[in-house]
């Protein structure tokens, strides 16, 4: 099926914010998400059941939300890991979004699942990446449950949600941790750490990373790309939060390096930050049609 073009009026907000993204990233992402409000409220959610609220720690937010087909039956899984800049957001930022991401993998017949995390500066690195452990090891145990099979799973991070997934996946530190996860995708992911001044969220990178700044490099998820095992889809948006993409393009070229073949790696045309989720069940489908691509290529059973 290809891509439904965006509304005109969509598009030309995209184009308007697009080119002064970095000026002022949150009001103009507030924009965005208003934008996308209401199209993902009458979007279609028919054939999904929800169940919310499921706990896979003792922490109130260790907590995910299970979205799946009427019919399902060892049905490929989705694991959806939110962004916030480390301090902030949830698997809920509104009435839709990020619903809207695994309504629409389950409306393609995947069970997807929506992870929420504890935050810093309460759970500094790696806690991030040890909640994505948890929740992928709780998925192993009991998707099946929901018509998931767990042999299969594939795990998208965003923003620093992908921070996250890059640790778990990477870091030899947490190897032992790692079960069925099969794939990676890393969306708009913080790669490598910094609290240069144009880094809008340099607050965030020093309540999860810590204040010795000389510690970075080594905890950072680039730091392990070579390292990465497992297949990885690197994305980015045309429009992203300063440096973002160019850490994209420099994870994805160590994994390069390191295997003799190049990942993955996408910029989506037109998107920022936050559309490259938001976009998710509004009638636009390239993206979620990659990674589906990408996840059966890597994921066959």
């Amino acid at each position: 099926m290809r891509a439904i073009p965006r509304p005109g009026a969509m598009d030309e907000l995209l184009r308007e914010v697009g080119p002064v993204w970095q000026q002022d990233i949150r009001s103009a992402g507030d924009r965005v998400k208003a934008a996308y409000l209401p199209v993902l409220m009458a979007a279609p959610r028919d054939g999904v059941a929800v169940t919310r609220e499921l706990s896979y720690g003792p922490h109130p937010r260790q907590r995910l939300d299970v979205y799946r087909p009427a019919v399902a039956r060892d049905a490929p899984v989705v694991v959806f890991v939110h962004g916030g800049a480390f301090v902030r957001g949830t698997k809920d930022i509104n009435e839709a979004m990020y619903a809207n991401v695994l309504t629409w993998f389950a409306r393609q017949g995947c069970v997807g699942v929506n992870v929420e995390y504890r935050l810093a500066p309460e759970a500094p690195h790696p806690q991030g990446a040890l909640d994505v452990a948890a929740a992928c090891a709780w998925v192993s145990g009991h998707i099946r449950g929901f018509g998931g099979d767990p042999r299969g799973i594939c795990l998208i991070g965003h923003s620093a949600g992908g921070t996250h997934a890059a640790t778990f996946a990477c870091d030899p530190a947490l190897a032992h941790l790692r079960r069925d996860v099969c794939c990676l995708v890393l969306v708009s992911a913080r790669l490598c750490a910094d609290t240069l001044p144009e880094n809008p969220n340099a607050a965030g990178v020093r309540a999860y990373f810590g204040d010795d700044a000389s510690r970075y490099p080594a905890l950072a998820p680039i730091a392990h790309a070579a390292q990465l095992a497992m297949p990885v889809f690197v994305v980015n948006a045309q429009y992203e939060n300063p440096l973002l993409d160019v850490y994209a393009t420099e994870f994805a070229y160590r994994v390069a390096q390191a295997r003799r073949v190049a990942p993955r790696h996408m910029t989506v045309a037109d998107h920022n930050h936050v559309s490259v989720m938001a976009h998710f069940n509004s009638g636009e489908q390239l993206l979620g049609e990659q990674i589906l691509d990408f996840f059966a290529a890597s994921c066959r059973r």
